[in-house]
This record gives C-alpha cells, sequence and structure tokens, in this order.
C-alpha cells in the first residue's frame, strides 16, 4: 500500500503580500484558480490508487487544509496530523511513519510531497511514483530528483551514481545550493538533479534509519506519540512532549548519511513556486514581455508583471518589475530581486504588523470575515457563516457589536435569549454579554458587524464553548 504523505507548513515569505502565516502558499490560488494545496491532493489520489491521505500540518492550518480538500477530493479518507509547532520535516516524517505503522503496517510505503509545489506532468510523475515505490518496496530510502532545466542556484542538488532498478539511480551526494558557476559545472555534466523534496520508503525501513543516524529525534516522537490520542481525528501531537523534538531536516538527518539511498530522476514539469518570478512565469507574455493577472494597462512597460486583486493597475514607462496588489498592500520590486522579499516579511514581522499575518478576510471553520473598516473607534466586517457553521460562545471585555443580516437565516444568542434573524433583521450585544450566532439553514448566512468601543483586536475574545475546538 502506498499512502500519501503531505507536508504542509511555513508562510511562503518570498510570495508576500499573497502569502501570509494565516493563509500561506499552499492556499495561493494559480493561474488555473486551483490551489497548491488542491493540485496536491488531487495528483497524490492519482498516483497512489488508494483513497487514503495523511497531511501533517499546524492545527491552525486544519479547517482550512480540510475544505480545499473536500472541494478538491472530498470521496477520499483524508487523515491529519497536528502539530503544536514546526520542527522541521524530520520530526514530521517520523511521526507519519508512526501513524502508517500504527494504521496499516510496518511495510507500509509513505509517498512524502510537499504540500506547495505545481507539477504540470502528471503522467511523467505517476511513472517515477511507481518505480520509487518499488525501489521502496526493497527497502531503498528513495527520493524523486527533478531533471535540471538550467544552472539554477535556488535548489539543491542530488549527484547520481550508478543504475538501480529499471529507472533508478544510486544517490553519490546530496549538495547544498551552489554559486551560479557551480551550478554550471553541475548543469554541464548531466550528474546532478534537483533535490524537490519529494520522498518514497517503508514505514520499517525509514523509521530504522532515523534511530541509527537521528535516534535523539525518533525517541523525542516517539515519547510524543505516547503521550497522544492517536485514535483521535485529527490527531493532535501532545504540545509539550512535541516542543522537546530537535529540529531537523529529514535530508540533514538522515538522507545525507544513509547506506541504501537512490533517486528516480523525472522530468514533469516541476517548480516549487518559490518566488514572484516563478509565479510569472506560469503566464503567457505579450509582445513586450510583459504578464498580468487581473486588470491592468501597461502602456510603454516591458518585463514586468503584474497580479491585480480588485483594483485595476497601471503602469506607464516601466521595465523588470513585479507588480502585486490585493487591496490591502501593494508589493512593487525589481524582478531579479524577488528572493528578497522576504526581508519585507521580516520588516513587519519586527514591527508586529498585521499584515505579515493576516489578509483582509480572515479564514476561520464556520466561514470567513472581511474586514472592511478599522479606525481607532469603530471596525466594520462582513461575515460569511457557511450552513452548519457555529461561532463560538464568546464575550467581549472591551467593545460592543451590532450584528445585521444581509442574507441568509441566523440562529443568535445574546445573554440568556435566544432568536432567529432574518435578512434585514439587527441585534445589539452589549460588552460583556454572551452570544453566539450558528447557520442552521442550506444557504450561506452573511451579517455586517458594526463594532464599537475602546479596543477591537482578534484576543478580546473570550470562548466559552466552541465546536472547533478552539477553547
Amino acid at each position: 500500500m502506498l499512502i500519501p504523505v503531505i507536508l504542509s507548513g511555513g508562510a511562503g515569505t518570498r510570495l508576500w503580500p499573497v502569502s501570509r502565516k494565516a493563509h500561506p502558499k499552499p492556499f495561493m490560488r494559480l493561474a488555473d484558480g486551483q490551489t497548491l494545496a488542491a493540485s496536491t491532493i488531487r495528483r497524490a489520489l492519482a498516483v497512489s490508487g488508494v483513497p487514503e491521505t495523511l497531511t501533517v500540518t499546524g492545527r491552525d492550518y486544519y479547517f482550512l487544509t480540510r475544505d480545499e480538500y473536500q472541494q478538491a477530493a472530498g470521496e477520499a479518507h483524508h487523515h491529519f496530523l497536528l502539530k503544536p509547532e514546526g520542527r522541521n520535516t524530520a520530526p514530521a516524517i517520523a511521526a507519519a511513519a508512526l501513524w502508517a505503522e500504527h494504521h496499516f503496517g510496518a511495510d507500509t510505503c509513505l509517498l512524502v510531497l510537499p504540500a506547495d509545489h505545481l507539477i504540470r506532468d502528471t503522467e511523467a510523475f505517476a511513472t517515477a511514483v511507481a518505480e520509487a515505490q518499488r525501489l521502496a518496496a526493497d527497502g531503498w530510502l528513495t527520493c524523486l530528483g527533478i531533471t535540471p532545466t538550467h544552472a539554477e542556484t535556488g535548489y539543491g542538488y542530488i549527484r547520481a551514481g550508478e543504475a538501480v532498478g529499471d529507472a533508478g539511480r544510486r544517490i553519490e551526494a546530496f549538495v547544498e545550493k551552489p554559486d551560479l558557476d557551480t551550478a554550471r559545472r553541475y548543469y554541464d555534466s548531466g550528474e546532478y538533479l534537483w533535490n524537490g523534496g519529494m520522498f518514497c520508503f517503508r514505514a520499517d525501513t525509514i523509521l530504522a534509519a532515523i534511530e541509527e543516524l537521528a535516534p535523539d529525534i525518533l525517541e523525542q516522537v516517539r515519547a510524543a506519540w505516547r503521550a497522544t490520542d492517536i485514535d483521535e481525528a485529527p490527531v493532535e501531537l501532545d504540545a509539550e512532549a512535541f516542543a522537546a523534538v530537535r529540529p531537523e531536516s529529514i535530508d540533514f538527518a538522515v538522507m545525507e548519511k544513509a547506506s541504501r539511498r537512490a533517486v528516480v530522476p523525472v522530468d514533469c514539469g516541476w517548480s516549487d513556486i518559490g518566488s514572484w518570478q516563478a509565479i510569472s512565469d506560469l503566464y503567457e507574455t505579450d509582445a513586450l514581455g510583459n504578464r498580468a493577472q487581473g486588470e491592468a494597462v501597461l502602456i510603454d512597460t516591458r518585463n514586468t508583471f503584474v497580479q491585480g486583486d480588485r483594483r485595476l493597475v497601471a503602469a506607464v514607462g516601466v521595465e523588470n518589475l513585479l507588480i502585486v496588489d490585493t487591496g490591502d498592500a501593494v508589493l512593487v520590486a525589481n524582478r531579479d530581486r524577488a528572493q528578497e522579499v522576504k526581508a519585507v516579511v521580516e520588516e513587519l514581522i519586527r514591527t508586529d504588523h498585521d499584515l505579515a499575518v493576516h489578509h483582509r478576510t480572515v479564514h476561520r471553520p464556520w466561514g470567513s470575515y472581511t474586514v472592511y473598516e478599522d479606525a481607532d473607534d469603530c471596525k466594520v466586517k462582513r461575515l460569511v457563516v457557511r450552513p452548519g457553521g457555529i461561532l463560538s460562545l464568546q464575550r467581549h471585555q472591551y467593545r460592543s457589536e451590532h450584528w445585521t443580516v444581509v442574507a441568509g437565516k441566523a440562529k443568535v444568542r445574546v445573554g440568556d435569549e435566544e432568536f432567529m434573524l432574518g435578512a434585514g433583521e439587527t441585534v445589539q450585544i452589549p460588552v460583556g454579554s454572551l452570544h453566539r450566532l450558528e447557520n442552521p439553514g442550506e444557504d450561506n448566512v452573511e451579517i455586517i458587524e458594526v463594532q464599537t468601543g475602546s479596543y477591537f483586536g482578534e484576543d478580546d475574545i473570550e470562548r466559552l464553548e466552541d465546536v472547533y475546538g478552539r477553547v
């Protein structure tokens, strides 16, 4: 049995302002309208041949990921292993192997895939996965190596050796990101592949390798596993025990040191979508090398990428730029410095700016809210509550709220009173009052919420009951 293991984490800081901590890179929509998470889960199910997947992610991303999977491949059984904090890929893969061993047996093959990569040639990918699975079943620690298309300094490399199996190669060495001259030598030699972070191995094989080469990591992960209720859905790793795990990548912890390791070369139109330069490459160019998503007017402009959200973007007399407008933030950067966008996020984090974390539209387990106004004396939101969605029973110490239903029928509780509100009806919620809203119908409920008071931060929410476990 081959079980896809999707690793989903990280903030994708080079893709700000679209990718942010609360809504990171796997949930970005690309030119085809799909998110990376949705395309990854469809691709994983197509090559595995079984309706079972495991995703290792943080609790903050669980509901968002679950909803993406249900829309993309709702017929499959999507299992989740939730980490209280990021500890890199070696602990995540160790925990996934323990999960697979518990549920399906020690000889289960794991296909480990990042949640945020793009693959255009799914047939070539499936052929490579089939070969990797054959090698993994024979006890090899196997990875998929991307056939380089150019000399690239942004990726790690794998030096391939003698043939193994039908299409595999023994791994001679893992090589860190090279300088440009070295990358050219690698490319010209034909002996090197890009390390795309995709692996295939049996659960017992990878656990034995971690025990041999990074025994402290496996011991710490096992301790967290023992402290966790492993039959819950989703499985949430014990926070205190998992915090003690040493963070390390699977490359450093195991793959660079293991003896029985193989790589399967694959040319599948792969991209890690690691920068706005990579995003722009997905779009057709005009005669002057410009690319655009959304409404754009480009006058005497060359080699420029524009992505707009709700507004028209106009550029006059510029060249070699990246212009990204999300409505609440605008990025303007030289195309040659696309990798440096992460420095903007670092500065936003240093100054504790909310735009490093949230968009104007924030997703919640029950739906979403969009901030229309955020002033010193009031805050205005539009809430969209999905059918069956229930906000937590909560109260606030610093603000009152006024709800107006603009669509659907809402069941509302204020204090000890419960009642229904329809379109055009309103309710006032005083400071300190218990309140909750739910959608018992089959259509979305939409609410305009006006907050007044002295403080409007999301941390002024005291949850007393919550069906999503956020209390």
